[in-house]
């Protein structure tokens, strides 16, 4: 939904601005804001009830950027002081349960933040989505328009953390104030899945402030629902971009690029040109480019700077000065004074293999990578993607960062969008994910590597290990070697609708292990039942690097990424405990456990 600026913040987009304020933000107070209404606070923690409307608990202290609006203190919209062109913006954002915000790149155009969780059709008033532009003039129903949705619904559930990042780009203007290009979304990535990509603005969202302009405040909607954010960090791109002319090059047959002398090798052409290529010259193979230019900076200062081929290899020196060899990596710093620089870019092509393409990349503090040359060549690869309209298997490779590939997993989709990964060497539940299910391009293309790879916003459940061992008491590390000794997996068995039990042994113990989706898509059951268990048998529900108890039976998992209700422990106590760096929720196993998981 939208929101306006009532008569006591008019005034606000009158003060002057202030300068941009990039990086990350201490958020220790207000003062980044320009006249913060009171519903704003700044806190040193949140967290919100899953089924609680519109409620956020604070903690003291600094860090986290809250809005309460209730029904005594309605909320207003937050500007900040500094205004802004070309953006990236990160942060991390927690939405109470049924709760509305936005945030408005320079108070004009909008992304949607909303409790969207289990929505399996986004619009673009749901959670990422870019709010539709507003006509009144246009009959009932069709006043709103180039509205974008989310590709598909990233959203976590109200109370915990979701993490979104933003490349904007301001609109550009004439020397006359004349409107040259719109804005774009350049990339919107919302919990690890990317929701727009190259999304041009054509004017304001509904409720965007003003005319358009090439700088204006970042605001964030404040009067429809509570919201907190944590970790905002600005990359602010206010410097001028830097200008590559006066290209000339020359084109030789050279069968080695080391071995290439300009000084003594024949010219095979020569010419000028407006942008760098590899396809100038005569040869399709076999030959090498020199190209001679100017880049030209308005500002002085360090640079990153580097060259990157396709179907041959590059080279480049500035002022004289190698910073990218044949052999090296294609980038590096060069100090570089204000104006005109020289710069030589080498290509060398001596096989017939890919697409020849050449690039010369510019970046530094406060430039947005400038890229010189090509276009990019697409990957004419055709995607082999597995979809789960009804309980789908895949057995598969699965890599987990951080740790080793799990060689024998499985896979699992479901038609309510909730998929999940098993290993069969450890009784582990790996990851679980909501949205599309699988890309196997990797596991089908050419060769393959035998990986497939979740589609989707992503949960991982740790690093692969045994969900069930054997501790001498709840205090001592687990017995690692002793289950590893005894564990043998025993594979899975379909019910009537596909949906696989897992089984195993382990300890002497015979365990079947059921995960069910849950009809609303929310997140899904797992039903352990361990047939006469040991004594010091326990299992270890959940790790993360903070697990907190917000109810009965309830726990929020690894910084606020996920819920586990324990449903049936058998009568058995739960224990959060400091394992090293971590913290794990274990129980004793008493024949049968019950949980959930909610992301």
């Amino acid at each position: 939904m939208i929101g306006f600026l009532y008569a006591c913040g008019a005034g606000i987009m009158l003060a002057q601005p202030a300068a941009a304020q990039s990086g990350k933000w201490a958020l220790t107070d207000l003062s980044a804001f320009r006249q913060p209404g009171g519903t704003w606070q700044i806190a040193g923690d949140v967290s919100g009830k899953i089924n609680k409307p519109n409620a956020l608990e604070t903690v003291k202290g600094a860090g986290v950027l809250v809005n309460l609006p209730g029904k005594k203190q309605h909320g207003q919209d937050l500007y900040t002081s500094a205004e802004y062109g070309d953006i990236d913006l990160e942060l991390d954002y927690m939405m109470a349960a049924g709760s509305n915000s936005g945030i408005y790149f320079q108070g004009r155009y909008e992304l949607q933040l909303f409790d969207s969780w289990g929505n399996p059709a986004p619009k673009a008033t749901d959670n990422g989505g870019i709010y539709e532009r507003w006509d009144d003039s246009k009959p009932e129903g069709l006043q709103g328009y180039q509205g974008y949705a989310p590709r598909m619904n990233a959203s976590k559930a109200p109370g915990l953390w979701q993490h979104l990042k933003v490349s904007f780009q301001a609109p550009r203007f004439d020397a006359s104030g004349k409107k040259i290009e719109n804005a774009r979304i350049i990339r919107a990535v919302l919990n690890g899945v990317v929701i727009h990509e190259n999304i041009e603005l054509e004017g304001n969202t509904r409720g965007g402030n003003g005319a358009e302009a090439a700088k204006g405040p970042l605001r964030i909607q404040g009067d429809h629902g509570a919201v907190a954010f944590r970790n905002i960090t600005i990359t602010d791109y206010s410097t001028p971009k830097p200008s590559l002319t006066g290209l000339e090059y020359t084109v030789y047959k050279a069968a080695n690029p080391r071995e290439f002398d300009p000084a003594t090798a024949k010219a095979e052409a020569k010419g000028t040109g407006t942008s760098l290529t590899a396809n100038a010259g005569p040869f399709a193979h076999g030959y090498q480019l020199r190209y001679t230019g100017k880049l030209s900076v308005q500002e002085a200062g360090e640079y990153n700077v580097g060259v990157a081929a396709q179907g041959g290899a590059a080279a480049l020196k500035v002022n004289g000065k190698e910073v990218a060899g044949f052999g090296g990596n294609g980038r590096g710093k060069v100090t570089l004074p204000a104006g005109a620089s020289d710069v030589e870019v080498l290509y060398a092509r001596t096989g017939d293999w890919g697409a020849p393409s050449l690039n010369l990349l510019v970046s530094g503090k406060g430039l947005r990578e400038t890229v010189f040359g090509d276009p990019a060549q697409p990957d004419d690869t055709d995607p082999i993607l597995l979809e789960a309209d009804q309980t789908t298997l895949l057995r598969s490779f699965m890599d987990v960062p951080g740790a080793a590939k799990v060689t024998h997993a499985v896979s699992v989709g479901s038609p309510e969008k909730v998929h999940y990964t098993y290993d069969l060497d450890n009784g582990m539940l790996i990851q679980a994910w909501r949205g599309r299910f699988l890309e196997t391009t990797p596991m089908w293309n050419d060769r393959g590597n035998g990986t497939s790879r979740p589609i989707g916003a992503l949960q991982r459940f740790g690093n692969p290990s045994f969900a069930l061992n054997r501790l001498a008491d709840a205090d001592k590390a687990w017995s690692a070697d002793s289950a590893g000794t005894s564990f043998r997996p025993k594979g899975y068995v379909l019910d009537e609708k596909d949906r696989p039990t897992f089984r195993y042994q382990i300890f002497g113990s015979n365990v079947s292990d059921a995960i069910r989706i849950l009809p609303d898509g929310s997140g899904f059951t797992r039903d352990l039942e361990v047939s006469a268990p040991a004594g010091d048998l326990y299992a270890k529900l959940a790790e993360g690097a903070n697990i907190e108890q917000v109810e009965k039976d309830l726990y929020v998992v690894d910084g606020k990424s996920f819920y586990l209700r324990l449903t049936d422990a058998g009568g058995a106590k739960p224990v959060v405990r400091t394992s090293g760096n971590k913290q794990e929720l274990i129980v004793p196993v008493r024949g049968k456990l019950s949980y959930s998981i909610l992301f």
